[in-house]
Parts: structure tokens; C-alpha cells; sequence
């Protein structure tokens, strides 16, 4: 039975921008949670790319891995996800390259089906507005797969920087058609379960039952992504949650805005809409005191049987997230 001594963990950072702070204060607390993440022997972070949203700075991904692998030393660092509809896959190529070349075996790109902005934010991105886009998605895999493997004879478009890097790429998701795209290719596959969890267990048997081994990844590789709030006390990581509460709740209302501090009673506050959808969209949410965590965080990888759990962790207080993962890390150390 799996367990947390042979689970990887690693970590997925949106770069919240906080209630009274600044874009500059949130890139800063990137560069020490991801030092403090490698200390803890983390696998790998990961920024998500995302458009016009006030409270995330992780816009420009590919300038963000840049500049949190310069500031760290061994942790692999990479994109959960780049949104492929976003971007032509060249231009892709060529940034994940010069960043292979900068810092060697160090660099993921983790490619995303969906745009993750409005049509208006599309527009602006001077790309495509519409399905049609995301149906592109394996042929532009397929493309950036080619500029990054090696140059073939005859070869007319060639990414430089990028050509011959091999960046590994995995395939992200909250539906089950990258699972079945991983699979046919033989890619690592992420399931994005920290904010979509409805579909992960059907895409995880559809990926492993249909997974055709491939030369870098003969065996499939699941990510399962994991919102985790610890604490001493269940009681206060109840009370820390209630900042990602609030969050999530104003993604489901169109209200986004900046990470907003803890609220006691907040969710006695709430109607019931409001809590069954907060509930459903973190319904993989791990919440408590040490024991807590390690016993739901040891539930997850029973279940999912995954080989890394990918946390996001939502706490206003930059000193408090980095305790939080402390509480993390201590739970696997405590399982070997």
C-alpha cells in the first residue's frame, strides 16, 4: 500500500499578491518559500500562469522560474502550467530553452489545455478566441515536443535557444482528455484536484489503464494536487483557512481580489450555497493540526496511489505558509 515515505512532495505557487501588500512583497515571498521548500527536500515548484487577477503575480511564468532558480540551488523548478492556447509554441520553446541552458536538468514545463483568462484577456493576448484553440492542444504538444527534441536534416524552423534541451514536458488537467493525451504520449500527468477534485479518480484509471511507456518515463507519473492548511491546532488552521476560504469564494462570485487575512466565524457567516460550493471546490483540501494532516494527507495517497502530491497552501501570514509546510514535511519524515 503506498504511503508517505515513497510519495514526493513539491509545491505550486500562484504568487498571491496579499490584502495591504505589493506585487514586489509577494515575488520576494516566492524566492523564500521556495528556498525554504527546497531545505525541506521538496521535489519541485511550480508557478501557474494566470491573466488579469489583481492578487496573482505569476503572469509572466517563464521571467518568475527564471528568477526562483537563480535563487535556489538543487529544487526543480517549472510551470503548473503554461496555458499552450496562450502562446505560440516557438516563442515556448525558446524561453523554457534559454532556460534549460541557464540552469541545467533543473527546468519542467507543465502545459495547461485550458486559456485560465476571460476572452477579453484572450484578445489582449493577441490569440485565438475560442474552442478552437484548446482543440489545437496535442498538435501543439506534438510541435513543442519536436523544437526541443533534436535538430533533424532538413529542418527549417529551429528554437534557439531550446533545440536539443529535451525539457521534460508534462501534461496538466482538471478533465479527463489530458489524461488520455498523457497516456498515449507517455508523459507525467498533474491533476488539478487542488481546485477541480470531481474527475480525479476517473482520470487517474483512464491515464494508468491506457498509459503507453515512453523512453524518459517508462512507467506512469501522477501528480495529484493537494490545498493543505497546518498549524499546531486543528482550531487554528480552521481559523488560517478561512483566507482560502474567502478566496475561493470569490472566484465562484466573480469578486477576485487580493489574499485577504483570516476572519473568525467566517464560515458561520455563510449561507448554504455559498459553503457546498467552497466545499466542492476544495473537497481535497487537508486542514488540522499534525495528526490531521498526516492522517488525510496519507488518505489521499492510499486512495490516488500517487507518486507526488502537489500542495498549494493559502495562508495570509508569509511566516505562517512556511510553518504550515514545516507541519507537511514533518508528516512524511514522521512516516519513514
Amino acid at each position: 500500500m503506498p504511503d508517505l515515505t515513497h510519495t514526493a512532495f513539491s509545491f505550486l505557487d500562484l504568487v498571491p499578491v496579499r490584502e495591504g501588500g505589493t506585487v514586489r512583497e509577494a515575488i520576494a515571498q516566492a524566492v523564500n518559500t521556495a528556498r525554504h521548500v527546497e531545505r525541506l527536500g521538496f521535489s519541485r515548484y511550480w508557478l501557474a500562469e494566470h491573466h488579469n487577477m489583481v492578487g496573482i503575480a505569476s503572469s509572466a511564468t517563464a521571467v518568475l522560474i527564471g528568477h526562483i532558480a537563480g535563487a535556489t540551488e538543487r529544487i526543480r523548478v517549472g510551470s503548473g502550467g503554461v496555458m499552450l492556447p496562450n502562446h505560440a509554441p516557438l516563442v515556448v520553446a525558446e524561453a523554457f530553452g534559454t532556460l534549460a541552458e541557464m540552469y541545467p536538468d533543473r527546468i519542467d514545463l507543465g502545459l495547461g489545455r485550458a486559456p485560465g483568462t476571460d476572452p477579453h484577456t484572450m484578445r489582449a493576448l493577441r490569440r485565438n478566441v475560442g474552442v478552437e484553440s484548446a482543440e489545437d492542444f496535442p498538435r501543439d504538444v506534438a510541435e513543442l515536443e519536436h523544437l526541443l527534441g533534436n535538430v533533424e536534416d532538413g529542418q527549417r524552423l529551429v528554437a534557439t535557444p531550446g533545440a536539443g534541451t529535451h525539457v521534460p514536458i508534462w501534461l496538466l488537467g482538471s478533465s479527463l482528455f489530458s489524461a488520455q493525451l498523457a497516456a498515449y504520449k507517455g508523459l507525467p500527468y498533474a491533476f488539478a484536484s487542488h481546485f477541480a477534485p470531481r474527475l480525479l479518480m476517473q482520470a487517474l484509471e483512464i491515464y494508468r489503464a491506457n498509459y503507453r511507456p515512453s523512453k524518459r518515463w517508462p512507467k506512469p507519473h501522477a501528480v495529484v494536487g493537494v490545498p493543505v492548511i497546518a498549524a499546531p491546532t486543528d482550531e487554528e488552521a480552521r481559523f488560517l483557512a478561512t483566507s482560502s476560504q474567502q478566496r475561493v469564494l470569490a472566484i465562484l462570485t466573480g469578486q477576485r481580489g487580493k489574499l485577504k487575512p483570516p476572519i473568525e466565524g467566517f464560515w458561520d457567516m455563510l449561507d448554504d450555497r455559498a459553503r457546498a460550493g467552497i466545499e466542492d471546490f476544495q473537497a481535497m483540501a487537508v486542514i488540522g493540526g499534525p495528526e490531521t494532516v498526516r492522517a488525510g494527507l496519507t488518505s489521499i495517497v492510499q486512495a490516488t496511489q500517487a507518486d507526488e502530491l502537489m500542495f498549494v497552501c493559502d495562508i495570509f501570514d508569509p511566516a505562517l505558509r512556511l510553518r504550515s509546510l514545516d507541519i507537511v514535511a514533518q508528516c512524511k519524515a514522521a512516516a519513514s
